[in-house]
């Protein structure tokens, strides 16, 4: 054993951290010096009288519009986001997840797909307005390109390489159907070849 380890005295398992005295274990305690810890102000409450028995809950916002709480939480928080209320399938697949637990990944799939809905609902509504949305403005292209030129090549080229993939098979199935057309007995012939023979 090393001469370091025999040297630090090991604290004794407990059942509670609180007996455990931090500056004993080695790599513990290494912002236990207020010097050295930025965060220190922020957690020196001495002068802050706000967060006492005494505090007073916000009054709770009155939301105009339809608000999806957790089934953990009994009440909503005192501020909630009403800018984008719950509509359409992408909404009735978010009231769906939160009947679920968050514990629960089906919650969090249902949730996932809502988004990617709620992403064409949003382009069918552009379209219905007569607005033809840019779509790779809005998923980032140009700062792709700026900063990861690499990775954009990579990207598009397999966009390319897929839909040039799906047009040949496209193609294909098109002149295979074209020739099985052309290749076809007429009418009465088939009905001659359709007849018994004895």
């Amino acid at each position: 054993m090393p001469a370091e380890d025999q040297a630090v005295e090991r604290a004794a398992k407990t059942l509670s951290p609180a007996l455990a005295d931090p500056a004993t274990i080695r790599g513990w305690g290494v912002d236990a010096d207020v010097r050295n810890d930025p965060t220190y102000p922020i957690r020196d409450q001495s002068r802050d009288h706000g967060l006492t028995r005494d505090w007073n809950r916000p009054p709770v916002q009155r939301p105009g519009v339809e608000i999806l709480q957790s089934i953990e939480h009994v009440r909503q928080p005192a501020v909630v986001g009403t800018s984008v209320p719950p509509r359409g399938v992408s909404g009735a697949m978010r009231r769906a997840a939160f009947r679920w637990s968050e514990s629960n990944w089906l919650h969090w799939l249902i949730l996932l797909g809502a988004d990617r809905v709620d992403m064409i609902e949003g382009v069918a509504e552009d379209l219905s307005r007569g607005r033809v949305p840019n779509v790779p403005a809005e998923m980032g292209a140009r700062a792709a390109w700026q900063h990861d030129r690499e990775g954009s090549i990579r990207r598009w080229g397999f966009a390319a390489a897929t839909v040039a993939v799906v047009a040949s098979i496209a193609v294909n199935v098109r002149r295979e159907r074209a020739t099985a057309r052309t290749t076809r007995l007429p009418a009465s012939a088939e009905r001659e070849s359709d007849r018994p023979s004895f």
